[in-house]
């Protein structure tokens, strides 16, 4: 496959019903999302932000394409929408960037975006006319960009600073819901074409101090990501089972936590829930810029599949 531009992104049915209940919903009652960014932990301060807290890091769900902004009859897509929408609020104080990653840019080495007013890329079709029209126009942030790229380097990792690249819809798709107000500067972050677990694993260790800089970092993606699979019943039980070793992988101590994430294919039914890993891997940059234990702050069965979120201290 060729991956060096915008990885398109099909359309998601939205035929399948699912209710949940989280305290963030704002339209819909729904009794089965797991919803806990109101018992989120505060990071401990750290002496090198001048009296600022640490920001946490994200594995967040960015949807079926433009999900969030077109008709959902059945309410397909609203728990995870309210599930982002308290990203926000559940931060130790507002962020002055954010550097995010999708599954959706993939380069030789890492890449980040350096522009400084960067455009949207509508990595997705065969949507409404209204979901090619969303604007997004929070700033970029070249220095951050260049901040990231030296983190790298200077971890024997092969980084650049790509001051063309735009926005792809895993990022201002949930950029939309979770930060509407787009006046936080956004620097987006590629994988390596690789798809190697443990390289993303060194690049998360590598960016880690940016969290004690006020940097938030968020790396988007799906827990489960079979195209295929997604509305049928018989993905339910598979997907519920790598769920449940991703709960548990997440949750182990830093080293532990590295050997069974660098091995994420040998879990159960694992290659069934990514037949390619590139909306898994951005979870392994967010797990390795932490030392602690990781949580789920979110799950859901949606289109008949687990999904989960999970935060980093």
């Amino acid at each position: 496959m060729d991956r060096s531009g915008p990885v398109a992104h099909p359309v998601l049915p939205t035929y399948i019903p699912v209710t949940a209940m989280c305290p963030l919903a704002r339209r819909t009652a729904r009794p089965n999302v797991l919803c806990m960014t109101s018992s989120l932990p505060t990071p401990p301060a750290s002496p090198a932000t001048a009296g600022l807290a640490r920001q946490p890091a994200f594995y967040l769900p960015h949807g079926g394409g433009p999900c969030f902004f077109m008709p959902d009859p059945r309410g397909t897509w609203t728990g995870m929408e309210a599930f982002l929408r308290g990203i926000a609020a559940s931060l130790p104080q507002r962020p002055r960037a954010i550097l995010i990653a999708s599954g959706h840019w993939e380069t030789d080495g890492f890449a980040f975006t350096g522009h400084s007013a960067p455009d949207l890329i509508f990595d997705y079709y065969g949507f409404p006319p209204s979901t090619y029209e969303l604007t997004y126009p929070a700033p970029g942030d070249p220095a951050l960009a260049a901040q990231a790229r030296d983190l790298l380097l200077a971890a024997g990792l092969e980084a650049r600073v790509d001051d063309a690249r735009g926005l792809d819809h895993g990022v201002f798709v949930p950029m939309l819901v979770a930060f509407p107000d787009a006046d936080i500067p956004v620097v987006e972050m590629s994988l390596d074409r690789r798809l190697d677990p443990a390289l993303h694993l060194a690049a998360g260790r590598a960016l880690a101090p940016l969290r004690d800089d006020n940097v938030l970092l968020v790396m988007t993606g799906m827990s489960f990501h079979n195209m295929r699979g997604y509305g049928d019943p018989r993905s339910t039980e598979p997907s519920q089972a790598f769920d449940a070793w991703l709960v548990g992988a997440v949750g182990q101590d830093e080293a532990q936590r590295a050997t069974l994430l660098a091995d994420w294919a040998a879990a159960p039914a694992a290659r069934y829930s990514h037949p390619e890993e590139e909306h898994l891997l951005p979870l392994m940059v967010a797990a390795g810029a932490s030392e602690s234990a990781g949580e789920r702050i979110y799950t859901e069965e949606v289109m008949k599949t687990a999904l989960s979120a999970f935060r980093f201290a």
